[in-house]
């Protein structure tokens, strides 16, 4: 590639100069997309909870050429989130031109056998918390002249799955927060999409999905990829979000899945 064609595609992807803070990013989709936001040239900041999960999160963005900050934190109310971006963006020199709202969690349960306490943990996680935070990062981002929010979904936003209705009422919940974020904060040169990953494979899913033959034979069954996704799978979709060549895609949910939801083949 001719210098002339890396100094343009810089100019239109690369995040140099720039800051994100990535929730949930102390394993699997979240270290992938806080290491590939690094890679592209971001300061980034690490949320998670076990700060010895972030650790390595900071060596593998290091061992890119990055730079990232450990910010150790949990999200259970209101006041800790809005604490987060502000030790964030003091953290960050000030900035806060990216929000990767990753962090989330399922307890995979018929809808019958659901209690109240499990609806309400996972709809803070999986809504409130990206809600409360990208309420304190918007104005932050309206003052310095613009920034990207960057929400992550499921398929479950467009499919349902045994066992996960409140998580998946909280992906749908996402995707339709990201549309009317992107209608208000478009004056504000502020950006909102999501991301729905496909079926990845973590260390999470690999031995209670992927590790069991007759899920693994389902799921192959469904992907026309013929394989599970890895979180690197993810990172270029929130690179392109998070970049200035993004300045006019707002209110979008892009499916990262290998072709599940195209649909399936007669010949499988």
């Amino acid at each position: 590639m001719s210098t002339d064609n890396r100094t343009y595609l810089d100019h239109v992807f690369g995040l140099q100069g720039r800051t994100a803070l990535v929730t949930g990013a102390s394993g699997g989709i979240g270290r992938a997309l806080a290491v590939g936001l690094a890679g592209a040239g971001a300061v980034v900041g690490l949320h998670g909870r076990r700060a010895d999960e972030l650790a390595e999160t900071r060596k593998q963005v290091e061992a890119v050429g990055g730079r990232a900050v450990e910010l150790p934190a949990e999200l259970n109310d209101d006041a800790a989130c809005r604490r987060l971006v502000a030790d964030a963006r003091a953290a960050l020199g000030g900035r806060l031109d990216v929000l990767v709202n990753n962090a989330g969690m399922n307890r995979r349960k018929p809808i019958e056998q659901v209690p109240a306490d499990d609806f309400e943990t996972i709809l803070n996680v999986n809504l409130r918390a990206p809600y409360v935070l990208s309420q304190a990062a918007h104005p932050v981002m309206r003052e310095q002249g613009g920034g990207k929010i960057v929400h992550v979904a499921s398929l479950t936003t467009f499919i349902g799955l045994g066992g996960t209705s409140v998580y998946g009422a909280t992906k749908a919940a996402i995707a339709q927060l990201a549309k009317t974020q992107a209608v208000e904060w478009a004056k504000d040169n502020v950006q909102v999409n999501c991301l729905a990953p496909g079926f990845i494979r973590t260390p999470l899913t690999e031995q209670s999905v992927w590790g069991d033959d007759r899920r693994r034979a389902w799921l192959l069954g469904r992907i026309p990829a013929k394989r599970g996704g890895t979180p690197e799978d993810m990172v270029a979709a929130v690179l392109l979000m998070a970049s200035p060549g993004s300045a006019y895609l707002t209110g979008q949910t892009i499916a990262v899945d290998g072709g599940v939801l195209a649909g399936g083949s007669w010949d499988d």
